[in-house]
């Protein structure tokens, strides 16, 4: 896979952690370059360091719309280019409903929405012109089943499932591919809400992936013929249903 994404200008968001950091370093293995978006500078100029020119830095609050509006633009003047957008900067809010924080409910639904909404608009702008492109959103397990310890975080990832569904259908015919990957919990620090004690629970079950996992998903969802489109990968870890 070491030239698979060669000469590709690929976009990742929440670069600096989890599933954006796997993703970026697969990414960039593959001989893409990639700008990496993030609201931590110390992460992004890290990486940076670690794996030099390829990675782009782009420091961005995608939760200030002024900041979000000028990512695309900045993209285009650093790359000159936009190939590949894996939309993958989130939040979590879990627990019951009644114990959730307006505030948290309101930045989690912004960013997980509609950030993911804006980012997607703004890249297919580019890519229509260029009659190609590739974007994949992370979303979720909790988009296909109504996970009763998560309602607003459930509720975000099935909203943005039909998101990625519904455009997918209105854009292959320019020839840009629209997928999502939606896996089980990841070890990341999104699950640091979770409750000590199912998180315990999980790991000593095997219940839970690694953010690599999920990052060669999306290499394959990217690596597949350009006749073909992964619409939704669904992964979990086999003792899940346990």
């Amino acid at each position: 896979m070491a030239d698979e994404l060669e000469g590709k200008i690929a976009v990742v968001t929440g670069a600096a952690s989890g599933i954006g950091l796997a993703s970026t370093e697969a990414m960039l293995a593959a001989g893409a370059r990639v700008v990496t978006v993030d609201r931590d500078a110390g992460a992004l100029k890290a990486l940076r360091d670690k794996h030099g020119d390829a990675v782009i830095p782009l420091v961005i609050d995608l939760l200030d719309p002024k900041d979000c509006a000028t990512l695309l633009p900045q993209v285009l003047e650093k790359a000159g280019q936009l190939d590949i957008l894996h939309a993958n900067a989130g939040a979590y809010v879990g627990g019951d409903l009644v114990d959730a924080d307006h505030g948290a409910i309101d930045r989690m639904l912004n960013l997980n929405i509609n950030v993911v909404m804006k980012n997607v608009r703004d890249a297919l702008v580019h890519m229509i012109e260029r009659r190609s492109g590739d974007i994949i959103v992370t979303s979720s397990l909790a988009a296909h089943f109504p996970t009763p310890w998560e309602p607003v975080y459930a509720s975000s990832k099935w909203a943005i499932d039909c998101f990625v569904q519904t455009v997918r259908r209105q854009v292959f015919k320019h020839g840009i591919r629209v997928g999502s990957v939606s896996p089980g919990p990841v070890v990341t620090a999104l699950l640091a809400d979770w409750p000590a004690e199912k998180l315990k629970e999980a790991r000593e079950s095997g219940s839970l992936l690694e953010a690599s996992d999920v990052a060669e998903v999306v290499m394959f969802m990217l690596t597949r013929p350009r006749g073909m489109t992964i619409r939704d990968v669904i992964m979990l870890p086999t003792n899940f249903d346990l």
